[in-house]
């Protein structure tokens, strides 16, 4: 995708805390098509979820305000977070991210199936570079760039102790480079580093002001059922996370 634009429907956003951010982002209608296809899937639902009401709004991010790491994915899931309201929640991507984090210390238990379900994280925020559910798990350009303020304005606000940002997958790891710039002031390297599992990216010269960048495989079904990312690989990244960050 190419670089990123400003375009006319950018929301204003003018939150101080990230309560208030999480509460504008829900009431986000800047995309058309985005807005069409989540309130559809939320109407239609899946036949296994026939009973259950669908979110059907955009998904906000979810963790404490004082997260050292920041988990960043490509979209919400058109019957996962688009169902219950939360990231990576109620789908088989969550299944496999959240038994991670458990393993690795990051939340205090290993599955996620809906917003009461008692799952808390440690030391980690979970956002999504688009927040709402696009079709085929495919935002445009505009799209992309349209939701774009929401993920610099969640960063800044977690600019006081955000030390580290894990990306799953390319288009996660693309959205980063246009955050560091507006957040930041950091100019991105050009050529950007690649993506890649494990790929790593630590600006000079910022005496840890500006997070460190570390690449995953997202955790699509299409990577762990072909084994392209394995628990044990998923586990190695966060581990580094932690180290990266301090933690350990």
């Amino acid at each position: 995708m190419g670089p990123y634009r400003r375009t006319a429907a950018q929301p204003a956003v003018t939150a101080a805390e990230l309560a208030a951010l999480d509460a504008q982002i829900s009431a986000c209608r800047a995309c058309p098509r985005l807005v069409a296809w989540r309130e559809e899937v939320a109407a239609v639902k899946r036949a296994a979820f026939r009973d259950q009401e669908y979110w059907g709004r955009p998904v906000p991010g979810f963790g404490p305000a004082d997260a050292r790491i920041l988990v960043l994915g490509l979209a919400p899931a058109a019957h996962g977070g688009n169902r219950t309201g939360r990231i990576f929640t109620g789908d088989r991507s969550g299944d496999v991210l959240f038994a991670a984090m458990h393993r690795t210390g990051l939340a205090n238990q290993p599955t996620s199936v809906s917003r009461d379900d008692g799952l808390t994280l440690r030391h980690v925020r979970i956002a999504a570079a688009v927040r709402c559910a696009p079709p085929d798990n495919k935002p445009t350009p505009v799209e992309r760039d349209t939701c774009a303020p929401w993920l610099h304005r969640e960063v800044t606000l977690l600019r006081p102790t955000l030390r580290v940002v894990i990306a799953l997958g390319a288009f996660a790891w693309s959205a980063w480079w246009p955050t560091l710039s507006t957040v930041y002031g950091v100019r991105p390297p050009v050529p950007r580093p690649a993506f890649g599992h494990g790929a790593l990216f630590r600006p000079g010269d910022t005496a840890g002001a500006v997070p460190a960048l570390l690449g995953s495989y997202h955790v699509s079904q299409q990577n762990t059922f072909t084994g392209r990312l394995t628990p044990a690989m998923l586990d190695d990244v966060l581990r580094q996370a932690r180290e990266l960050a301090g933690l350990d």
